[in-house]
């Protein structure tokens, strides 16, 4: 810079080229066992992706101390790639005595073909879990798990209750398919399936087990016929059941004139008996830092792309975490009177309209019947 001015007082002509040296990262971090890793992808010079980093790290070593808990351990996957329309499949046979639990938590796992950041699948897809106890059932290939691949990084492990589905293991041999969009670079797949019994505080309470599901409605193009398909649902309560459950996974895609359905704020609404509506609303979407707020529960920090913004549902690099919501004060109980449930999904309160491009929702949505 001193030579620079000097020449300039001169009345010469300065001539001056940049160049760009292309680099991995220029950080490295260590983890919580000690072991050095990638710190992944800086996208403004700020220490937030340090700090981001570091708050997987503690994600990470907290998931490690819940993976010690008991339970009955079923590997499905290990270090399994998928790719393709096939996916990753395996027929697993499960315990003999699945009545002595009650929890199902689903250990997943993304890593990539090779040891680095940089063989990892570009872009973000939608991971699904599905699976088959009955080839004649009406619930085979129904969705178990559901995640979003991260964006060029090779980390990523999640713990996902999906108790109440237990019901969906109705036999002692499942077929699971764990797959994404089969143009998607490949991914390196792990999944066990942890059988436990909850820890309870009154032990003097009878714990309530999920016995029957009963499947509600999915998802579709998000456009201004999206509501009209959907007619309430007649619902009669098994006898014996003490509480019913709205269990419900959604996701919202893509990105029309309002940018919908991915970082538009979009609600979901179920209407029980035409008087209870339940509503899961989406308001981080399209925040600027939404997704940051959640790497404390597993996203994947500093991925390439915007992976920062809040969006529908979803972050790059996490599971989607089921809806839960107890329904059982909205419901007629008795087995001889019956019921209405309807769902209805609104941008800004009213029915989607987008003029170009509508997005799309992922929805599984079931009620789980408890005794």
């Amino acid at each position: 810079m001193i030579l620079l001015n000097l020449y300039c007082r001169l009345g010469q002509l300065v001539y001056v080229s940049f160049q760009h040296t292309p680099s991995p990262n220029f950080f490295i971090s260590i983890d919580h066992q000690g072991a050095l890793a990638e710190t992944g992808w800086l996208l403004y010079p700020s220490f937030s992706f340090i700090n981001w980093q570091a708050q997987w790290f503690d994600f990470y070593a907290d998931l490690q101390t819940k993976l010690q808990s008991p339970a009955k351990v079923v590997s499905v996957f290990d270090k399994v790639q998928m790719q393709g329309e096939k996916g990753a499949v395996a027929t697993v046979d499960l315990p003999l005595a699945l009545s002595a639990f009650d929890m199902l938590e689903l250990d997943a796992s993304l890593s990539c073909p090779g040891r680095r950041d940089s063989s990892c699948a570009h872009w973000d897809h939608t991971v699904q879990l599905f699976v088959c106890c009955d080839p004649l059932g009406s619930y085979c290939n129904t969705e178990l798990g559901r995640w979003i691949t991260a964006f060029r990084r090779g980390i990523g492990r999640w713990l996902t209750d999906v108790s109440p589905l237990i019901p969906l293991l109705d036999s002692n041999k499942c077929t699971l398919t764990m797959k994404t969009v089969p143009w998607a670079m490949p991914w390196i797949v792990s999944l066990n399936l942890r059988f436990s019994v909850s820890n309870r505080t009154d032990h003097s309470v009878k714990k309530l087990r999920p016995f029957k599901v009963m499947s509600l409605y999915s998802g579709g193009t998000f456009n201004k016929n999206y509501n009209m398909r959907y007619q309430p649902t007649k619902v009669s309560v098994p006898a014996s059941t003490k509480k019913v459950e709205l269990y419900a996974v959604i996701t919202a895609h893509g990105y029309d004139d309002k940018k919908c359905g991915e970082f538009c704020i979009t609600s979901h609404n179920f209407l029980i008996n035409e008087v209870f509506n339940n509503t899961l609303t989406f308001d981080s979407a399209g925040t600027p830092l939404g997704c940051t707020l959640q790497v404390k529960d597993g996203a994947v920090p500093n991925e390439a792309g915007t992976w920062l913004y809040g969006r529908g549902g979803w972050c790059d690099g996490l599971q989607v975490d089921p809806w839960r919501t107890d329904i059982t004060k909205q419901l007629n109980m008795s087995k001889f009177e019956s019921n209405t449930v309807v769902y209805f999904g609104l941008f800004e309160g009213k029915d989607p309209n987008p003029s170009r491009d509508p997005g799309y929702i992922i929805m599984s949505s079931f009620l789980v019947f408890y005794k």
